[in-house]
């Protein structure tokens, strides 16, 4: 599979697959292909993962879409202003994304739920409570609200982060959700109650305009 990623702030990925050669996406994903590709709907992993989906955001069914005969093009745009990363998916290389991030993988590429353990993270960890985990082996394309920021934290070393910014995180990367400090910051400082704390070992992706940030300055906007 060859893939061009293009298009600035409103992204799209360019797919070339060869004979017989297979991408997944979830429901409505699919922006334009070539006339020899063909869709089979499918609960990929049998009921119990279609389930999981479906709690971390996604279609209980997923779209495989096969190049029939000679080399198809499939393309993938991105649902919101933002950017497009293609990662890596190995068996010992796993990554946890935020819900709804997936947009398109091979056909190796598992999608699965993914629980926060602590439950402080789970009761107040807002859209972070439940997210998405890729496992398997294959390309992966992510959609990353605004821009992305990348760091690669050493083991022990942490990073506070509002939440809603945390996109995506590698496997090793622990994580909690901690409540602001102090009543005065909490009542007039505007930042939200919570915070989510990030442990390494294990790179970070941190994207700059997360959609929920978003929804709220329009809802607050139409209530004037």
């Amino acid at each position: 599979m060859r893939y061009e990623i293009t298009g600035d702030q409103l992204p799209v990925v360019v797919c070339h697959l060869q004979p017989e050669e297979s991408m997944i996406t979830e429901k409505g994903a699919m922006s334009w292909m070539s006339s020899n590709m063909r869709m089979r709907t499918q609960a990929t992993g049998g009921v119990g993962k279609a389930v999981g989906r479906l709690f971390s955001g996604e279609s209980m069914f997923q779209n495989k879409y096969t190049a029939e005969g000679s080399e198809g093009l499939i393309a993938f745009a991105s649902s919101f202003p933002g950017e497009i990363r293609a990662i890596q998916i190995t068996p010992d290389h796993p990554i946890v994304a935020q819900k709804t991030a997936f947009l398109a993988a091979e056909e190796g590429v598992e999608l699965s739920i993914f629980f926060r353990k602590k439950l402080g993270a789970g009761l107040f960890g807002g859209e972070g409570f439940i997210m998405q985990k890729l496992s398997g082996n294959g390309t992966a394309f992510v959609e990353i609200d605004g821009s992305v920021v990348e760091y690669d934290l050493l083991p022990g070393q942490t990073m506070l982060i509002d939440t809603g910014y945390l996109a995506m995180m590698e496997e090793t990367v622990s994580m909690d959700i901690e409540m602001v400090h102090g009543a005065k910051n909490v009542f007039l400082g505007g930042e939200g109650l919570f915070n989510t704390r990030v442990t390494g070992p294990g790179k970070v992706w941190i994207q700059t305009m997360p959609i929920s940030k978003i929804l709220n300055i329009l809802g607050g906007a139409f209530n004037r």
